[in-house]
């Protein structure tokens, strides 16, 4: 599972250069099976399913980021470096900025 900014999207390249393979987008189905969450409040935390969490670089550069919290309506205000404390995730650059 990767957490990244909203407006970054997976750069293939990089994300095969760092996990070894291209990425794939769920389904919703896939999704909510894996996760517990809908699509749109897919969060990192309280995951039906044991997933490796990674950061995106991208969150970096905020002070304060708002990852969705399990449902549509809500979400979490917290720091990228707080995220990623509670998540025992690494770093990886693996997104681009939409141009």
């Amino acid at each position: 599972l990767v957490v990244a900014r909203g407006d970054a999207r997976l750069d293939n390249a990089r994300t095969k250069a760092e996990f070894g393979a291209r990425p794939r987008m769920l389904d919703a189905e896939e999704a909510f099976a894996l996760t517990g969450h809908r699509v749109g409040g897919v969060c990192p935390f309280g995951l039906a399913t044991p997933l490796p969490v990674f950061c995106d670089v991208s969150l970096r550069q905020y002070a304060t980021v708002f990852p969705a919290a399990g449902s549509l309506t809500s979400s979490v205000e917290l720091s990228p470096e707080r995220l990623a404390a509670l998540v025992s995730t690494r770093w990886v650059d693996v997104c681009r900025l939409a141009e």
